[in-house]
Parts: structure tokens; sequence; C-alpha cells
């Protein structure tokens, strides 16, 4: 197994004040100045800055959502849960709370550059170890988010349940209350009705999961190891984690090859692939609508194919 080195870690309550700059600067011991932000590229959800003092950078997250602290916090729950291992580096979680913009979530700041691939191996590898980190049920102590949607994980001891419950059905459900189209509902529910269908000789464990593991949620730091940031933490099937690697891309053969050689799938995995996939689908669809609805509905349609429906 293969660690990051270890970082000095910040630790401190959500802060109240409204000056970002003097947050971190009460945090760090260190002088932060509001002047000295810039703007960087952080999601399509939050604004993203810098925050620079004399000897060191601080990465911060700010939102004006109606939900943004309770994201922020169930995030930087989450970054702490997934540190805890040691596996996969993740970002230090420095300070949230209020500010005048809304809430804010610190960050340590990492360099990043563009994974090789070897990052992408030594990705595979440790990601391996950070799915041997589990529990005896499914779902996490809190709920967060998936993007801007709320993820419930109120915890299940039967994985076919929680995923039929809490993910597929929870998503649908936030369809058919913004009008989705009926037909897509009328098959997806069906869908849900034969979700254990998938899962005859298969019954998996409960495994710390990244939550939201796209090519945009992960990179190498600056001596290529590898870096995952903005989860949506919770304990479930670890093929959840893989197949969305494969959903927008991002990943090579060599991280395939390396997550296989340290705890290989099972055989059936692939059969599974569109179902997990099939959440963020939706949930993609329930955000930002467009061309998502007829990539869900033809995932919807193979998947009932599956199980002769």
């Amino acid at each position: 197994m293969l660690l990051r080195r270890s970082h000095r870690v910040v630790d401190v309550p959500a802060h109240s004040g409204v000056s970002i700059a003097s947050g971190l600067s009460d945090a760090l011991g260190l002088r932060f100045e509001e002047q000295s932000r810039k703007a960087v590229s952080g999601g399509s959800i939050n604004k993203a800055f810098e925050y620079t003092s004399a000897r060191e950078s601080v990465f911060v997250k700010v939102s004006a959502a109606s939900n943004a602290a309770q994201m922020f916090q169930a995030e930087a729950a989450g970054l702490r849960e997934l540190a805890s291992v040691q596996a996969v580096r993740v970002p230090q979680v420095i300070l949230h709370g209020r500010c005048k913009e809304g809430y804010f979530l610190a960050l340590e700041w990492i360099s990043l550059s563009k994974p090789g691939r070897s990052t992408q191996a030594t990705l595979g590898e440790q990601l391996a170890w950070q799915h041997r980190t589990m529990q005896p049920q499914h779902g996490w102590d809190r709920d967060n988010t998936i993007g801007l949607t709320p993820q419930i994980n109120e915890r299940c001891k039967e994985w076919p349940l929680f995923f039929r419950e809490r993910r597929l059905r929870a998503q649908l459900d936030a369809a058919s209350r913004a009008g989705t189209d009926s037909k897509l509902l009328e098959r997806g529910y069906l869908l849900c009705d034969h979700v254990h269908a998938f899962f005859s000789n298969y019954q998996p464990g409960a495994s710390l999961l990244h939550g939201d593991l796209w090519g945009g949620n992960w990179s190498s730091d600056e001596d290529g190891m590898p870096v995952l940031f903005d989860p949506a933490v919770y304990y479930g099937d670890r093929e959840t984690d893989i197949a969305m690697t494969r959903l927008f891309g991002g990943f090579s053969s060599a991280f395939y090859t390396a997550y296989q050689s340290t705890w290989p799938l099972d055989p059936g995995a692939a059969t599974r692939v569109d179902l997990y996939n099939l959440y963020h689908v939706l949930n993609h669809h329930n955000l930002f609508g467009g061309a998502y609805l007829s990539q869900a509905a033809r995932m919807i349609d193979g998947l009932l194919a599956q199980v002769g429906h």
C-alpha cells in the first residue's frame, strides 16, 4: 500500500464571522487579507478562490445556496473520513462557516498537475485499499449532497434495498416532482421493483466510497501522487465508485489494472455498471436537464431488458 506523505493537520470549529481572511488568520496563525484573494476554477456549483498569505495559499469554496451550510459541513466530514484511512490523499479541512457571501469551506491548497500513467496506477491501488475500510451497514452517519441534490444516507443492512430507496427511487421522486416525462418515470419505478434481480449471486459489503468519482474530481499533486476531492461520501458497494469512473471517462487502463490486481471485482460487475450510473445520470437530469433525459431512458430500457421487461 502506498501512503501519501504527512501534512500539517489544522482542525478548528466552524467560523461564524463575516471575514474569511480573519478566520483563516486565526486558524493558521498567518496574516490573510481579503484583498489577497483571486478567483480560481472550482466546478460549476460554487465560487472558488485562492487566499494567499506571505507563506502559503488556501483554497476556499463559497456558496449562497440555501443548503450551503449543511453541504459544506458534510463535505468537511467526508474529507476527514477519507483522510482517516490514509489511502488516497485528500485536501485537509481548515475551516468552514458563515461569511458575508453565504457560507464557505476552506481547504489545504494543493498544486495540481495532469496525472500520468503511474499516477493512474497508484490511484487504482490506493482506491482499492480505501474500499477495504468497511462498516456493517450501508449508508453513513449523516446525509450529504450529490452536486446540489440532497443525498440520503440513512443506514440499511441490505444493499439492494438501500440502493433502490436511497438512490434510484429518490432521484425518480425528484424527477416526478419536476414534471419529468411520465413514461420514463413509469419505466424507472418498474426497474426499482426489479433491482434485487441484479444481486441474486452477489452480496456486496459496505466500503468507504468517494461517492462522486468522475474524472473531474481527482488529479495529481506536486509529487505525482493522486488526490481526490469533492466527495459525496458514504459506505456502500465499491462497484459504484468504479462504475462512475466509466461514465464520463478520465481513467486509463493503468487505473483499472492496478485496482483489479489489488482487489478484483466480482465477475458480474459489468452487469451493474449502468444500474449504478443511472443514479448519476438521473441526478444530472434533475440538475441540468438536456440530453440526460434520453440517456436515462435508454439506460432504464437496457436494464429492464436484462431482467426480462
